[in-house]
C-alpha cells in the first residue's frame, strides 16, 4: 500500500516543487472524488423526505376540507362585542405633572454590615523581631 501511494506521489510531483505538494494534490483529488460519489445518495435522501412531507401536507389539506364541509360542526356565530374598544384620550388633554429637580443628592442607604473600627496594620513590636 505504501509503495502504491509513493508511486502516485511520484507521478504527481511537479519538478521544482517539494514532494508534499503532490501529496496535498492527491488528498484534494480524493476528497473531490468522494464528494461526487456521495452526492447522488444525499440528493435521493432529500427527495424521499420531501415526498413524505408533501404526502402528509396533502392528507392535512383533505382533512381540513372534510371538516369545513360538515354542516353540523360549524360554531354558532357570536354576537359582536362593542365593549372591548375604548376611545383614545384627546391629544394634549392630559399632561404629566412636572417634577422639580432635586437640589440635594439622595441619602445613601445604610451599610449592609457595620464597618470595621480601625485599620489592620502590622505590629512593629512583634515578639521575636529585633526592633531598631
Amino acid at each position: 500500500m505504501a509503495e502504491v501511494l509513493q508511486g502516485l506521489v511520484d507521478k504527481l510531483t511537479i519538478p521544482g516543487l517539494p514532494g508534499w505538494v503532490a501529496l496535498v494534490l492527491l488528498v484534494a483529488i480524493a476528497v473531490s472524488v468522494l464528494a461526487f460519489l456521495a452526492m447522488p445518495f444525499s440528493v435521493f435522501g432529500v427527495k424521499s423526505r420531501l415526498e413524505a412531507v408533501e404526502a402528509e401536507l396533502a392528507d392535512l389539506r383533505t382533512e381540513i376540507r372534510a371538516l369545513i364541509r360538515q354542516p353540523g360542526s360549524a360554531l354558532p356565530p357570536r354576537a359582536a362585542v362593542d365593549d372591548d374598544w375604548v376611545a383614545p384620550p384627546p391629544r394634549g388633554g392630559y399632561r404629566a405633572p412636572e417634577v422639580e429637580p432635586r437640589l440635594t443628592p439622595p441619602v445613601p442607604p445604610p451599610a449592609a454590615r457595620p464597618a470595621r473600627a480601625a485599620r489592620s496594620e502590622p505590629r512593629l513590636d512583634w515578639p521575636g523581631t529585633k526592633g531598631g
